[in-house]
């Protein structure tokens, strides 16, 4: 990792050791648990910071494991398999990919307990600040706490849909289900409250918390989902919201899109508007390539530990990189592979090994193979999800290495930081709102937002742009950034086959509320459908 970011993650591992604890997750009752004295009140900015640290901390949980695992899988872009019955897993995964997921999943119940949990903290600090004095630097630590809040929220309202609403910690009155479009008006109202209060500046100041670029981002995506989550179309505001971004000045399209999402990424990337800071060592929880990477390429990226890979891409997602000159096909493994040397990556096995329908004379006889990821995945068994064991299934499917394995750690932990809201994602949203009718500005149009992110990415620019070509580019620039199920939910497609899935019922576009959190809240309504 470079010195900017050594620099800004022990500060922000410094925030876990602030003032505020807080045990459980999803009841929002719980008596605070506070070191916090009124002798010790934060008062300058750095104080404030280190006080909200667990904020962060809680949020940090689930977008390198399970709320990745569950957007990326959910649609046509991602599977993972089950190997000889190694990661079957109860279905947990399966499931997601088939939209046959149930109130039992664990993956639903973690992404609850991380929205839930993160809001939770946000009430027990803002209720700690009560007592503290005004000053410049409380203000901003406020809205950037219910920012927070909010952004929470609206991962909750897009997984789960309704849901209940806090803004008290210990307020136990309002824990029943609130419609979908009553949170997205909180939401709303409260970011628009906020952003007067909220830093204007991207940087090594403000990496990893929320600032008016941040508010702007969340309500450019709720408007250019209005349609979806409240039943009435906001594109114009989308497109407000975008404008407002741009004309902060504060972000731009780095040169280099495949170093944006190395280990070494930060405060430095201009594309970024929000990130979740990672280190192998002092913020973990990032294991990105453990589930993409293939064993055998365990020598080639240096890893420190042996990569599981059941992660696939669906070869019609990677289909949509059909510009051979496009930078970002380069994030995928396909084919045969080669050390960096220009040297075949050669697997020693045995013939029964490398493929377990062998029925010649010698199975156990020693074959070389040359690693080969092919297209194709192959069910061998669809009700248990299974593709088989041998060496052959092992390489089946093509392969993302978009967050770039981190070889100076010890463990799976990778120290790239990711990405939830980006500045190219604004200006396909931009170009998207304008197409879908909202009026354009600032000279702007469809195409030339469209081309403007190609021509970063050094793909052809286009001729004519439709709404298609807007998600097909999306899938282009947004791969493995878990936003292709809130894409494909717009756009109709949630539905579609891909792989083994057949399920095409629209009730499935939101998640079941977890039974735990059923049992713990009798208040709660499920879903329709679960």
């Amino acid at each position: 990792m470079n010195n900017l970011k050594r620099y800004i993650k022990p500060g922000l591992i410094a925030m876990v050791m602030g003032a505020i604890y807080l045990s459980g997750c999803t009841k929002l009752d719980i008596t605070p648990k506070s070191a916090l004295t009124p002798s010790i009140f934060p008062t300058t900015p750095a104080q404030y910071v280190a006080a909200t640290g667990p904020i962060y901390t809680s949020f940090r949980g689930a977008p390198g494991r399970q709320y990745w695992l569950l957007q990326n899988l959910s649609t046509d872009e991602n599977v993972l398999v089950a190997r000889g019955g190694n990661w079957l897993d109860g279905g947990t995964y399966s499931t997601v990919n088939l939209h046959t997921v149930t109130p039992d999943n664990g993956m639903t119940e973690t992404c609850w307990q991380w929205g839930y949990g993160t809001i939770s903290l946000c009430n027990q600090v803002l209720s700690l600040f009560d007592a503290t004095p005004a000053s410049d630097a409380k203000k901003q630590t406020v809205a950037e706490i219910k920012t927070m809040r909010a952004l929470s929220y609206f991962y909750l309202m897009d997984l789960f849909g309704n849901v209940p609403i806090s803004k008290k910690f210990g307020d136990t009155t309002n824990l029943g289900t609130q419609p979908r479009a009553t949170v997205f008006a909180f939401i709303e109202s409260e970011l628009l409250a906020q952003i007067p209060d909220l830093s204007a500046t991207s940087g090594v100041t403000t990496y990893g918390r929320p600032t008016k670029g941040l508010a702007y981002a969340i309500l450019a995506k709720m408007y250019l989902n209005a349609q979806y989550y409240i039943g009435t179309a906001r594109y114009q505001d989308a497109v407000t919201m975008c404008d407002n971004i741009i004309k902060l000045g504060q972000y731009s399209l780095d040169a280099d899109y495949l170093g944006m999402f190395k280990p070494n990424n930060g405060p430095q990337i201009k594309d970024f508007i929000f990130a979740v800071p990672y280190d192998g060592v002092q913020a973990q929880g990032q294991y990105y390539a453990r589930w993409t990477i293939n064993p055998n390429l365990k020598n080639k990226y240096k890893m420190p530990y042996t990569p599981d890979g059941p992660v696939y891409t669906y070869k019609q997602y990677y289909a949509l990189f059909n510009d051979d000159n496009d930078i970002r096909k380069k994030q995928y493994l396909v084919g045969k592979q080669y050390n960096n040397d220009g040297t075949p990556i050669n697997i020693t096995t045995t013939n029964i090994g490398l493929d377990a329908s062998y029925s010649g004379p010698n199975p156990n006889a020693t074959v070389v193979h040359q690693l080969e990821f092919t297209p194709d995945i192959v069910w061998k068994n669809p009700a248990t999800f299974d593709i088989g064991n041998d060496e052959l299934a092992n390489e089946e499917g093509y392969r993302n290495n978009k967050f770039y394995p981190d070889s100076l750690n010890t463990d799976r932990n990778q120290g790239n930081d990711v990405p939830m809201f980006r500045y190219a994602d604004v200006l396909l949203e931009k170009a998207e709102a304008i197409l879908r009718g909202a009026t354009a500005t600032n000279g702007d149009s469809p195409l030339s937002l469209v081309n403007q992110v190609r021509a970063r990415a050094k793909a052809s620019p286009m001729a004519a742009v439709t709404l298609q070509d807007i998600l097909d580019e999306r899938g282009r620039e947004l791969a493995m950034e878990m936003w292709r199920r809130n894409d494909i939910i717009r756009f109709g497609q949630f539905e579609k086959a891909w792989g083994i899935k057949t399920d095409a019922n629209p009730a499935k576009r939101i998640f079941p509320i977890p039974r735990p959190e059923m049992a713990l809240n009798p208040k709660l309504v499920q879903n329709p459908g679960y």
